[in-house]
């Protein structure tokens, strides 16, 4: 056991969302003590922290993300461990944390400093960097969990291509270049038409309009495009997906920027025997989790992970967070604490 060595009185900055008078919420970087701090085992000096779609719900005062204010947001934190209330990590050693309750109720990791149940922890994996683990975050994890999902059940690269809805995001681009390191033949469907060179980039094999995945016509099956999906929009796109996936194929959902409603015929499912899995992240048990970043370290690492992000400080991330509620960022934002 490490015993601590840091003052409660010590100080440092922290992105604060606070609900104002007038019922609106408002973030803004403050200076905070260690002392205020939720009392976990584990206090971690953040290094980096990275932009998700649950901080912005966070900052805007979604209740159902974050029911208490003043609060930090920030769902992943990566950094170095500077007390333990255990034997499981030592002082000095680099972690990182993403999901459980980080950023939605426990105070985040847009902070210098962040105090969580060691059991949320996670060793840093060998062949990353704290900042690449950063860059993966919860939304390469959220993308590995699902090509976890298509390895365990026996879908090889030889047997079709993958799509991926929403590629521009960051769930979706991070998924189109693990696929691709993992030797997959990937679609790509996009909204965006000016992200298409950089889908290209990062190794989508095909690019297609979200049009082209959004059916009408009624029909209970539709020819087979795809071996499996990852699809992070929902609603129609998802019920296409599923019409078009080939035989035995699976499909990953992890979203649902179209709609939380799902209507499609059964027949992908009685016919073609398609398997349609949902992705939830957070909650991931902690051996699963390990084999989904271990699986990330030695398979999927994009080459150069840094050309899917741009880095910001702590003063940038309330505009950042706009843009992402208003649909116009894209790729992976990270944040430097230092």
């Amino acid at each position: 056991m490490t015993a601590p060595h840091i003052s409660p009185d010590t100080t440092f900055r922290a992105l604060v969302t606070e609900q104002n008078e007038d019922g609106s919420f408002s973030s803004a970087v403050r200076i905070k003590k260690i002392a205020e701090l939720p009392p976990h085992d584990l206090l971690i000096r953040v290094k980096y922290s990275g932009l998700n779609y649950k901080d912005a719900l966070s900052a805007s005062g979604h209740k159902g993300i974050t029911r208490r204010y003043p609060h930090t947001p920030g769902i992943d934190a990566a950094g170095i461990v500077v007390e333990s209330g255990g034997s499981e990590f030592s002082t000095g050693q680099e972690v990182i944390v993403t999901g459980y309750d980080l950023g939605m109720n426990t105070d985040g990791g847009f902070a210098g400093y962040i105090r969580v149940p060691a059991s949320w922890a996670v060793k840093k994996p060998e062949n990353l960097s704290l900042k690449e683990c950063m860059i993966i975050g919860t939304s390469g994890f959220t993308a590995a969990s699902a090509i976890y999902e298509f390895i365990n059940h026996g879908i090889l690269p030889a047997d079709g291509k993958i799509l991926v809805t929403g590629a521009s995001g960051a769930v979706g681009s991070m998924a189109v270049a693990m696929l691709a390191k993992a030797g997959y033949q990937v679609i790509a469907s996009s909204g965006k038409p000016a992200y298409a060179e950089k889908l290209r980039e990062i190794g989508a094999t095909e690019i297609i309009g979200r049009d082209a995945i959004d059916d009408k016509s009624g029909k209970g099956l539709l020819p087979p495009r795809w071996i499996a999906a990852l699809d992070t929009v929902g609603g129609n796109t998802l019920s296409t997906v599923l019409l078009s996936t080939a035989e035995r194929g699976l499909v990953a959902n992890c979203g649902m920027i179209a709609s939380n409603k799902l209507e499609v015929p059964v027949f992908p499912f009685i016919l073609r025997a398609v398997r349609l899995i949902g992705i939830a992240s957070a909650e991931t048990p902690m051996k699963r989790r390990l084999e989904i970043w271990n699986l990330i370290s030695q398979h999927l690492k994009p080459d150069n992970p840094e050309k899917f992000s741009k880095t910001i400080t702590l003063d940038e991330v309330p505009a950042e967070l706009s843009r992402m509620l208003n649909s116009s960022q894209s790729g992976k934002t990270i944040v430097a604490l230092d």
